[in-house]
């Protein structure tokens, strides 16, 4: 009797359609309360649709895009369990990208890629998105969960998003709009944002051996909760500002660290410094320093060292700015001003010592 053999599936491969199904039914919810006027059709489609009739009040409109992950912060989530708040560090690093050359956020598109789909999992992740994208004052117009059994561990997943803005022409921030003499504006961060996970991790797991659970007195926390602190979005924050102030430029402060995110907006012939002394960095950069013996340049190459949004205005706009950035709840701080080149190599330098 010939035995009878079952043909291969997608199922039998690893991947589960109605998983991926439940997933979507689940996300639905959070979706829905980022749209926007301008978005039309529900989820599901094959493609977001955006409205851009809602373009006509413009000149001169400039589409603004950009695109980014996590990073090996999503490590830090998996180990933990949580799941909701990693969303809004994607949501930050590619709508706060895109807010610095003045646009305002329109829309965005994620990518979820996981090595077996659970649906209140990825449910739990797009919430987070979803939750960003509120925070960012934009839609969520559409993604994709990627089930990938064989290249990634059951519990494995990675996050990546694409957004996209406008700007009027006459109103582009950047680089040409600077002038000597201006300030320099620091917003703080919420923490370590999403950059830098590489170097945290190797220092404080694999040289400290400390774990997620452990207790750290200068925290506050536990090194887990301080490490998934989700980063924060200052898009409604800057263009709140752009509206109130005069602004010639803003600088994301992500991975390379703050005097090299400055210097990518600051022309040839001028020079920004940036004052250590007007801010005293929080405990964990201080942790990670000393834990791995890392050498402070070392350091502000690699993290934010507290500051994750830059403003450069003119000095009469320094009072306007700092009271409209404090009527939203931002900390902010005049951290340095924009000299003429000179001697000075580099776009950016760092002086003094952090305050203690």
């Amino acid at each position: 009797m010939t035995e009878k053999t079952t043909g291969a599936s997608y199922a039998a491969a690893g991947v589960d359609i109605e998983a991926g199904d439940r997933a979507v039914e689940l996300m639905k919810e959070w979706v829905k309360k980022t749209q926007r006027p301008e978005v039309l059709g529900g989820l599901g489609g094959f493609a977001g649709l955006f409205d851009a009739s809602a373009l006509k009040r413009y000149e001169r409109p400039l589409l603004a895009s950009a695109t980014d992950g996590v990073g090996t912060k999503v490590d830090i989530a998996r180990q933990m369990g949580v799941y909701d708040t990693i969303g809004h560090d994607l949501v930050a690093m590619v709508m706060d990208d895109i807010v610095v050359c003045g646009a305002e956020p329109l829309f965005m598109t994620d990518y979820i890629c996981v090595g077996k789909v659970h649906p209140e999992r990825v449910a739990a992740i797009v919430k987070g998105i979803a939750e960003g994208c509120v925070l960012a004052g934009c839609a969520l117009v559409g993604g994709e969960t990627a089930e990938h059994p064989g290249l990634l561990g059951p519990d494995d997943f990675d996050v990546a998003g694409a957004g996209t803005g406008v700007v009027e022409y006459d109103r582009l921030l950047g680089a040409d709009r600077i002038r000597t003499g201006d300030a320099v504006i620091a917003m703080a961060s919420s923490g370590l944002h999403s950059n830098g996970y590489s170097l945290v991790r190797h220092v404080l797991f694999e040289r400290a051996k400390m774990s997620l659970e452990s207790h750290v007195e200068e925290l506050g926390r536990t090194l887990g909760e301080e490490l998934l602190e989700p980063t924060k979005i200052y898009s409604l924050d800057c263009m709140a500002l752009t509206r109130t102030a005069e602004v010639h430029a803003y600088s994301h402060i992500t991975g390379g660290g703050l005097a090299a995110n400055l210097a990518r907006v600051i022309p040839d012939h001028l020079h920004a410094t940036v004052d250590r002394s007007t801010w005293t960095p929080g405990a964990i950069f201080d942790l990670v320093g000393k834990a791995g013996q890392v050498e402070q340049l070392e350091l502000e190459k690699t993290l934010n060292m507290g500051v994750g949004m830059m403003a450069v205005v003119p000095q009469e706009s320094v009072d306007v700015a700092l009271t409209a950035l404090a009527d939203r709840g931002v900390d902010a701080w005049v951290a340095g001003e924009i000299l003429d080149r000179g001697d000075h190599t580099e776009g950016a330098t760092m002086t003094g010592s952090y305050a203690s």
